[in-house]
């Protein structure tokens, strides 16, 4: 599956590993990704792409608060787990 702005990825590796989180741009080899809590959209993280797991999920990306962002993600796994959702 191809990574766009806005799909859901889960994080595969690292200290964020198993949270869902937002692709809000591109940087060289990178994939930046935020949450709109820990990693906000003023500074997303620089994650390797084979470190992301792609979901089919699809969140709006552009204009939006970091609040609106975390709502959104919530609203996908709402009280299910990362592999009930995938």
């Amino acid at each position: 599956m191809e990574l766009l702005k806005g799909t859901v990825v889960i994080s595969r590796a690292g200290r964020d590993k198993g949270y869902p989180l937002a692709v809000v741009g591109f940087e060289d080899k990178f994939v930046l990704v935020a949450d709109g809590k820990e990693r906000p959209l003023s500074r997303p993280k620089k994650k390797n792409p084979m470190h992301l797991a792609v979901t089919k999920k699809t969140v709006s990306v552009e204009g939006v608060s970091d609040k609106a962002l975390r709502r959104a993600l919530r609203e996908y796994f709402n009280g299910k787990t990362i592999q009930e959702c995938e």
